[in-house]
């Protein structure tokens, strides 16, 4: 079983309108509602690939109620999530079907106790038990403590299951130090952990700070890894245009599941381009095109060197 954690779920609304134009009125063509989360959008496209998936993290008031009904809907997902008293937040995708291009609108999410962040560490303790591996997903809401995935991260390594990290900022900072196996950020996450915007120069500085791989979006370029086993650049051969929303989360599903089927890198790597390629191409996050991905899979360039012995 794969463990992801998404402490800042979400209910994901999207809109498709003809075209978004700023102060005016729109008349919304196609709305979708599923459970979100960067964590929760890993879930479900682990489960497409066939991986048994345990979703855990907090959820709360009516709109966590819709959360979970429609999580139950998800083949291949088990609910674990923790309850609290606030109400899970919302987040709104406007998707310009003239451009393509989405309008993204996050709400900060709920308040966490401290008796409740405490019966989360709980919960994830023992979810650790039946766990092949983690991922630790996506912003911290209100009142979890901002070393939360530094300790979260010890834990795992602690009961011997592989990390991996993907959130942003002070959070990132301080869960590098405690030494996750991977963490996964975009170009800009990166440049704001390292101080650098040279990719290459920053994957490697993020891997001095405690990271033992690092594997940065590069957006439509790809990904890019340092990892111990070697340097590898993956490029998808064409751009493809469409809906990033739930990319990098489709990314980290790819390496996830190549991580627990022991593939090496250049596969992982590829698996996880061509999915986040894919999830461009689909109408919402946590979904991929099947058909584009694997299209893509043979496709997709990985380039680089291995490390001497």
């Amino acid at each position: 079983m794969i463990l992801t954690v998404t402490l800042n779920t979400a209910l994901d609304i999207t809109y498709r309108v003809r075209s978004l134009r700023p102060h005016a009125s729109h008349r919304v063509s196609e709305v979708t509602e599923r459970p979100g989360g960067k964590g929760v959008n890993v879930a479900r496209v682990l489960a497409a690939l066939g991986h048994e998936v345990t979703v855990t993290g907090f959820t709360g008031g009516a709109t966590g109620r819709v959360v979970r009904e429609k999580l139950a809907a998800v083949p291949g997902v088990v609910d674990a999530l923790v309850p609290l008293a606030g109400a899970t937040r919302r987040t709104v995708a406007v998707v310009d079907e003239r451009t393509g291009d989405t309008t993204q609108l996050n709400e900060p999410g709920p308040m966490v106790t401290p008796g409740e962040w405490s019966a989360f560490q709980e919960a994830y303790g023992d979810l650790l038990a039946a766990a092949s591996a983690v991922a630790l997903c996506g912003s911290l809401p209100p009142g979890v403590p901002v070393g939360a995935y530094a300790g979260l991260v010890r834990t795992a390594r602690s009961a011997g299951i592989p990390v991996l990290l993907d959130t942003s900022g002070e959070p990132l900072r301080r869960g590098v130090a405690a030494r996750p196996d991977i963490i996964k950020p975009n170009a800009d996450e990166l440049a704001e952990l390292t101080g650098s915007h040279e990719p290459l120069r920053a994957t490697q500085d993020a891997r001095r700070r405690g990271a033992g791989a690092v594997v940065a979006s590069l957006g439509p370029d790809g990904l890019l890894a340092a990892t111990r086993e070697g340097r590898w650049r993956a490029t998808p051969p064409t751009p493809v245009r469409g809906n990033p929303t739930g990319a990098g989360d489709a990314a980290v599903a790819g390496l996830l599941s190549g991580l627990v089927e022991h593939l090496p890198w250049p596969d992982r790597l590829a698996r996880a381009t061509a999915l986040a390629a894919a999830t461009v191409r689909a109408p919402v996050a946590g979904e991929f095109d099947r058909g584009v991905y694997e299209e893509l899979l043979a496709r997709v360039t990985v380039s680089g060197e291995v490390s001497a012995a």
